[in-house]
């Protein structure tokens, strides 16, 4: 970074600056840590014949083992785009109205652990429901190790719940699909044909004003070999939303070849366990009992509510836990 002219290239050098500023919190992080380490001999010492300082002891503690618990999830992602940005798209599944409303409910409780956890949230595009909800939502999250984070929810989600649609108060069971792509940098090759893309303008909806409201200004573009349908909204323009909706389809197609990667690597491997993004990864329970638990690794959680709160660290952990244990 002291070079000269370091800074005439100004793309590559806020990135190699953003790397940096990483790299010098996670050095700092690990010096502070060392530096608290070495004062607990001390207080163990001063501990032995005074109660409050024991209780500082405790507290103190408590503190590190928790530094070390974030430390320790940080060591999990090993993965080429782990450490980078996501793109997370939540679309309604089989349960008509009560999917659509599940999908909100899911959208929410992303939007919420994204904050908790401290990253920059960039809504694109979100499809309205007819009666309630939404049919599809995706958005940009900004920060260390997003990608490597969303990924663990990664699938399909279900809840069980009586159906406030139902006039007879019913018991339904609805789902909804999360998809996880990396936002990777333009230099990244991704192989598109345009003659591949179909793509569709339309009128934006939801909130944004006159110019939303009266012009196609909303982009959708289908990939038709696979079938990938991306779209954006909420830029300015027609040209940046088509220019967005690019980037995301880029992002999806990069995700779809690391999917076959490790369909290929679980195949030599003689894993027959369903693909994980094609299953059922977890269910939320609200009726008769109210539970969340997760299907790939068991963990477990009463409280439903705090789940949908956005408490999904204990989740993600696990999965995480038990992938690096598997060698994925």
């Amino acid at each position: 970074m002291q070079r000269p002219g370091f800074w005439d290239d100004q793309e590559r050098a806020a990135q190699i600056s953003s790397a940096h500023a990483r790299t010098q919190k996670r050095l700092e992080s690990f010096r502070a840590l060392e530096s608290d380490t070495d004062d607990l001999e001390e207080l163990i010492e001063l501990a032995e014949g005074d109660s409050e300082i024991a209780a500082e002891l405790d507290s103190q503690l408590a503190a590190i083992e928790a530094r070390l618990a974030e430390l320790e999830e940080a060591r999990l992602f090993g993965g080429r785009y782990d450490a980078g940005d996501a793109v997370v798209t939540v679309r309604a599944g089989a349960g008509g109205t009560d999917s659509q409303d599940w999908a909100e409910m899911l959208l929410r409780m992303y939007l919420r652990w994204a904050e908790k956890r401290g990253f920059k949230v960039e809504m694109k595009e979100a499809s309205e429901g007819e009666e309630a909800g939404i049919k599809s939502a995706t958005f940009i999250a900004r920060g260390e190790n997003a990608y490597g984070l969303f990924a663990a929810e990664r699938g399909v989600h279900r809840l069980v719940r009586i159906s406030p649609f139902d006039a007879q108060k019913r018991r339904h069971t609805a789902f909804a699909q999360v998809d996880v792509a990396p936002l990777v940098a333009d230099e990244v090759e991704v192989e598109i044909d345009e003659e591949d893309l179909r793509v569709d303008t339309y009128r934006a909806s939801g909130a944004g004003g006159q110019h939303v409201n009266k012009t196609d200004s909303a982009v959708r573009i289908t990939h038709v070999p696979t079938g990938i349908v991306v779209q954006c909204q909420n830029e300015r323009s027609q040209a940046q939303n088509k220019a967005t909706a690019m980037r995301l389809l880029r992002a999806r197609l990069l995700e779809e070849e690391e999917r076959k990667r490790a369909e290929a690597l679980a195949a030599e491997r003689g894993d027959q366990k369903a693909a994980e993004w094609g299953s059922q990864i977890r269910s939320y329970t609200l009726h008769p009992s109210t539970r969340v638990k997760d299907h790939r690794t068991g963990h477990e959680v009463g409280d439903a509510q705090r789940v949908l709160d956005g408490d999904l660290d204990g989740f993600v952990r696990e999965y995480l836990l038990q992938a690096a244990g598997d060698g994925r």
